[in-house]
């Protein structure tokens, strides 16, 4: 006799595995869904896929993308050393320095529109630009990424006029690096 979810206990609830056959089209799941605004759907479904296989570089990348994707978004609290935990996890050099980057600068972008925050996005912004520095001896060839990447975070410095702290000269002390 099967239970139905209206009767059963929420900690008798057990998440559904997906089959390692179906993770390729998962992730072309996760990644209509990161493009169509909505992270958290990408993010359960890049779970979904490192469930059935621990291993796959693409599902932790699209992970990466999709927890700093909700940086931003009204009432998410941000939480970088969980992706950072997750980049420590790539193999390549490269990857790690430039998803690092891409953490920092994401979480200065999301501070730009608040007033109270605003203040340390300079600061973020910073050391997004000296990871890509970091990463670009590494860069793959014809991958211009990461200096793309610094060259968006110069020209929002300049076009939002971020300048250092006035009381700070030092990274923001709860700034991975």
């Amino acid at each position: 006799m099967t239970r139905t979810i209206e009767a059963m206990n929420m900690r008798d609830l057990k998440l559904n595995r997906i089959s390692v056959a179906a993770v390729p089209a998962a992730l072309e799941k996760a990644r209509q869904y990161r493009g169509l605004q909505e992270p958290e759907q990408a993010e359960s479904i890049c779970l979904d896929i490192l469930d059935a296989d621990a291993a796959h570089l693409g599902a932790k990348r699209m992970l990466i993308l999709a927890l700093t994707d909700q940086f931003g978004r009204s009432g998410q609290l941000l939480d970088p050393k969980r992706a950072l935990r997750i980049v420590d996890q790539l193999p390549e050099e490269y990857e790690r320095l430039y998803f690092r980057g891409l953490i920092c600068e994401r979480r200065g972008r999301a501070m730009l529109n608040e007033s109270m925050s605003r203040s340390f996005t300079w600061e973020y912004f910073r050391e997004a630009m000296q990871w890509y520095e970091k990463a670009q001896p590494f860069r793959p060839e014809h991958n211009d990424d990461a200096i793309l990447r610094w060259n968006s975070c110069l020209r929002t410095l300049q076009r939002e006029r971020l300048a250092p702290r006035a009381d700070r000269d030092e990274a923001h002390p709860d700034m991975e690096s």
